[in-house]
C-alpha cells in the first residue's frame, strides 16, 4: 500500500515525540500519507500526534518521518506500538533517530534541554521481541557512531546537549513523587511514556538507532507543581529551532 504511493526508497527514518511534529515541515517536496488511510496502521489519539507518515528529502537524504506515534497506553498492544518499526524495517529503513519529550528527573536538566539517550531502562516489562527471530539481544541497543556524530554536530552548532539514561514506562499517568525517586535511584535522568520497545525492535531487526529527548518538564518531586501535557508541547514547540538545526545536522552525516 506505502510503496504504491511513493517514489523513493528512504535510508532514514525519524520517530517525532509530543510537540516536536513540527519539524516534519523541514522535508523537501513532501509525499504525506495519513496513517488513518494505511491498512492495520494503529492511530494515535494523543494531542501532539497528527498521524502522518511524510517522505521526502532532508538535506538530500531520503528520509521517512513518522510524524506521531501511538503509545501502549492508548491500546494496551505492544504489537500494536511497535508496528512501524516495523513498517520501517519492510521498507529498507537501516538507521533511524528515535525523539520523544520526556521528564527530567537528573536535577541538573530544565525544560527545553535536549537529552542524547545514552542508554535505557524498560520499565514497561513488555516483550518487544514477539514475533521476531530473535530472542535476545546481545549488542548494545544505541549506536555509538550514530551518538558521536550527534555530539560533533551540536558542539559545531553550539547547542547543549545533556546526555543520559532514559526510562520508559508504560503510563498514562505522570509518575508519583516516590516513583520518581525509585527510577531515579536505578541511575535514570528522565523518564517517558515511548521508544525503550522501539529501540530494542528496531536493533533486533538489524537498524541502526539513535534517540533524543526533549525534557520538557522536571518531574514529580523535582519541582512542586502540577504537570500537564499542554506544558509538555508548549516546551517542545520552544526548542523547535534548535531541535531542528541538532536533528538535520546528524540526519546528513548519518548515512
Amino acid at each position: 500500500f506505502i510503496r504504491r504511493q511513493i517514489n523513493i526508497r528512504p535510508k532514514i527514518a525519524i520517530i517525532l515525540g509530543s510537540g516536536l511534529g513540527e519539524f516534519a515541515e523541514s522535508i523537501s517536496k513532501p509525499i504525506i500519507i495519513k496513517t488513518n488511510t494505511i491498512p492495520h496502521y494503529p492511530c494515535s489519539t494523543v494531542e501532539g500526534h497528527k498521524g502522518n507518515l511524510i517522505f521526502g528529502r532532508l538535506k538530500k537524504v531520503s528520509t521517512l518521518i513518522f510524524q506521531g506515534r501511538v503509545h501502549f497506553y492508548e491500546t494496551g498492544d505492544i504489537n500494536t506500538v511497535l508496528y512501524p518499526i516495523r513498517v520501517a524495517a519492510s521498507l529498507g529503513i537501516k538507521t533511524m533517530l528515535i525523539t520523544n519529550a520526556a521528564g527530567g528527573i537528573n536535577r541538573s536538566f530544565k525544560p527545553g534541554d535536549l537529552m542524547l539517550i545514552k542508554d535505557q531502562i524498560n520499565l514497561t516489562f513488555e516483550n518487544s521481541l514477539t514475533n521476531t527471530r530473535r530472542h535476545s539481544i546481545h549488542e548494545p541497543l544505541y549506536d555509538s557512531s550514530l551518538q558521536e556524530i550527534i555530539r560533533n554536530v551540536a558542539h559545531i552548532k553550539q547547542i547543549h546537549l545533556k546526555e543520559g539514561i532514559y526510562c520508559g514506562i508504560k503510563g498514562p499517568s505522570y509518575e508519583t513523587a516516590a516513583e520518581v525517586e525509585m527510577i531515579q535511584r536505578m541511575g535514570a535522568d528522565a523518564v517517558g511514556m515511548s521508544t525503550v520497545n522501539e529501540v530494542t525492535l528496531a536493533t533486533a531487526l538489524g537498524i541502526r538507532v539513535a534517540s533524543i529527548s526533549c525534557i520538557t518538564n522536571l518531574s514529580t518531586g523535582i519541582l512542586n507543581q502540577k504537570l500537564t501535557h499542554e506544558e509538555v508541547t508548549d516546551v517542545a514547540s520552544m526548542v523547535r529551532q534548535t531541535f531542528s538545526e541538532l536533528v538535520s545536522g546528524s540526519m546528513e552525516k548519518f548515512c
